[in-house]
């Protein structure tokens, strides 16, 4: 990686120009070799994987400050390549698809500018924002591949983002805002190649797979006092293209492949609130409630892979939340301690359903060196809770899974400024 910035301050305080160019490569080079045990033979399979990422960032940032405010622009520029070569070597009657593999390389350009206007007074704070963005994504794709062709997708849409408060006094606010915003699929969301790192449950791309657009509009109420505050919030999300993986079985066969759909529209209207309180000098807290219900519309999508499969949903909709809990405690001999518990309720996902999640997670941290020095110890679901519980619901099938991620995960470490 390269990174090359400039900054240029003008003599009025907070008036500045940013310039940075960042160059970053990356390569994946894996190969993998797994025995395959069937009743009768046994066989070695393998693959073997190499991808070279090239990524370009340009900005241009532009800050001017104002009399009641500020005015912030520029421009931003992203050229990403990554070619991807995947080459099957099937064993004794193996599994593996050795006709799914071969090149195929992602192409991304960017350009976006954009400008924001912030303004505040005694009695109302306003920011007025747009981002033009124009993108063209290239997927192409080798033509002895057995599913896929050559796709891919380009916009130019616009991005605004608002927010309006007023101050009802000095300790009391109402706001409004409103964004949209777009997550576009990752190279890996698009890539063609099965995985097989679960052998009845196969990962796949899909280079027909598109950006998801969601509008969020909020209104909230803050109150504070001298050692804490209090939040609240009414919100409504709008999602179109909703992504998600869709799981679907081929004639005669047992696996299950699970490949990236943008699955329509769904929606997302809660109450959120927040109360943060020092109670004492050694203690603190900041709890969060959020309940919610979440809406998924019917939608109908087409799987590929292996062979053409559709899959139909009706509409579905639960009531959910979540609760976090964090703590914070300043010890005697420089010592911060950090308790954090979070729960989250059922909810639904496009094509079933994923159970409730605890999570407790513990973090501590002692100042030495007169500052200096920083020894630290983190641990991440020290009780072993955050464990998520799909039920996936398909034509002809049902299956749950369980999936461990990053539980029960110590890290001790010690941090030195010079």
């Amino acid at each position: 990686m390269v990174t090359t910035a400039y900054q240029h301050k003008f003599k009025q305080a907070g008036h500045l120009l940013n310039i940075g160019l960042n160059y970053t490569f990356h390569r994946e080079n894996e190969k993998y070799f797994y025995d395959n045990y069937l009743p009768k033979t046994n066989g070695t399979d393998a693959f073997k994987l190499l991808s070279d990422e090239q990524v370009y960032d340009f900005n241009f940032d532009y800050i001017k400050p104002l009399k009641y405010g500020r005015v912030e622009t520029g421009l931003k520029l992203r050229n990403r390549n990554i070619p991807t070569n995947m080459q099957f070597i099937p064993g004794v009657n193996s599994v593996l698809d050795f006709n799914a593999g071969g090149w195929a390389t992602y192409k991304e350009l960017i350009p976006a500018i954009y400008g924001n206007y912030v303004f505040e007074n005694k009695k109302w704070e306003a920011e007025l924002g747009l981002r033009m963005e124009y993108v063209k994504i290239q997927y192409d794709v080798n033509p002895n591949h057995n599913t896929y062709k050559t796709d891919g997708y380009n916009y130019t849409q616009a991005f605004p983002n608002g927010r309006l408060a007023y101050k009802i006094n000095a300790r009391n606010k109402i706001s409004l805002f409103h964004n949209r915003r777009v997550d576009r699929p990752n190279e890996v969301d698009i890539r063609i190649f099965p995985k097989y790192d679960d052998a009845e449950i196969i990962k796949v791309g899909n280079p027909a797979l598109r950006p998801q657009f969601t509008n969020s509009f909020e209104f909230g109420y803050k109150t504070s006092w001298n050692k804490g505050y209090f939040y609240s919030s009414i919100y409504h999300r709008i999602t179109d293209g909703t992504i998600t993986r869709i799981s679907s079985i081929a004639p005669k066969s047992n696996l299950i492949y699970a490949i990236f759909q943008n699955a329509g529209r769904s929606f997302n209207t809660g109450l959120e609130m927040v109360l943060t309180q020092e109670v004492n000098h050694w203690y603190s807290f900041n709890l969060n409630i959020n309940g919610y219900k979440n809406q998924i519309n019917a939608f109908s999508v087409e799987n590929k892979y292996p062979v053409i499969s559709i899959f139909s949903a009706d509409k579905q909709e639960i009531i959910s939340g979540n609760i976090k809990l964090n703590n914070i405690f300043h010890l005697p001999k420089n010592v911060d301690a950090q308790l954090t518990a979070i729960y989250l309720a059922p909810d639904i996902i496009p094509q079933g359903k994923i159970a409730h999640r605890f999570s407790l997670d513990l973090g501590i941290k002692k100042s030495l060196r007169k500052g200096k020095g920083e020894l630290f110890l983190n641990a991440t679901d020290i009780l072993n809770t955050m464990i998520i519980k799909k039920e996936i619901q398909g034509q002809g099938f049902k299956y749950l899974s369980t999936d461990y991620y990053e539980t029960q995960v110590i890290r001790l470490g010690y941090n030195y400024k010079f």
